[in-house]
């Protein structure tokens, strides 16, 4: 796994890049790095899967065949643990199966490989506009949530501060909101550590309090989804 290239001007494009290939992979970073981007560069699937949990990007290209980690793993557990950040899957699979394997995983977008550099580039752009419009906010119905300042904006316009781990599993519910998360999937995901579900029903009642009692409903029987403000 190669560090972060570029300088570190808070104010650039952060980009991972998940590529066994090395010759490619550098290729790409010096690629990237001429167009204003800060890139990380791993290669392979546990690399990438540690940087994507660790870090924080405005995009990712993530190769399909990875030693370790296959990519679409990768995406996947990524995406369970609601890292939101829009991921392109660059891989030589060509399928319809395929792509539709990619994209069920969680990646916005599917190039093919061999590719055209200005395509990449401008798909790249793409998926980093829609970064900067929708991964940030998260939507709460007719409020959202901004992860990076634990900020609740409620309908009425009020602003509520959550704690880090309220933030977190609000942010893991919102990430996919028709979705019923298990206690005990939630728990792994935002209670890293913890032993007892039960701390997942404790910061529930603590959201309720915070932002009313319909933000989180219960499934019985399964566990919990998003609701609503």
């Amino acid at each position: 796994m190669a560090g972060t290239s570029g300088t570190a001007d808070p104010l650039s494009r952060r980009l991972l890049l998940i590529e066994d290939d090395r010759e490619l992979g550098h290729l790409l970073v010096d690629l990237f790095t001429e167009q204003g981007y800060t890139v990380d560069l791993a290669l392979d699937g546990h690399s990438g899967l540690h940087l994507g949990l660790s870090r924080g990007y405005d995009a990712m290209i993530v190769d399909r065949g990875l030693p370790a980690v296959d990519g679409i793993e990768v995406l996947r557990r990524l995406r369970d643990r609601a890292v939101t950040v829009p991921a392109l899957v660059l891989t030589a699979f060509d399928s319809v199966a395929d792509r539709v394997a990619g994209l069920d995983a969680g990646a916005e977008d599917y190039l093919v490989k061999p590719f055209a550099i200005d395509e990449l580039l401008a798909r790249v752009r793409a998926l980093h506009r829609r970064n900067l419009d929708q991964a940030r906010l998260l939507p709460l119905g007719a409020g959202w949530l901004d992860p990076e300042t634990h900020t609740v904006r409620l309908p009425s316009g009020e602003h509520v501060t959550l704690s880090g781990q309220e933030c977190r599993l609000l942010r893991a519910l919102a990430a996919r909101p028709r979705q019923v998360h298990t206690r005990t999937s939630l728990r792994q995901r935002v209670f890293a550590g913890a032993r007892k579900e039960s701390i997942v029903d404790t910061y529930v009642y603590y959201l309720r309090n915070k932002l009313g009692s319909r933000v989180v409903c219960t499934v019985r029987g399964v566990g919990y989804r998003l609701g609503e403000l």
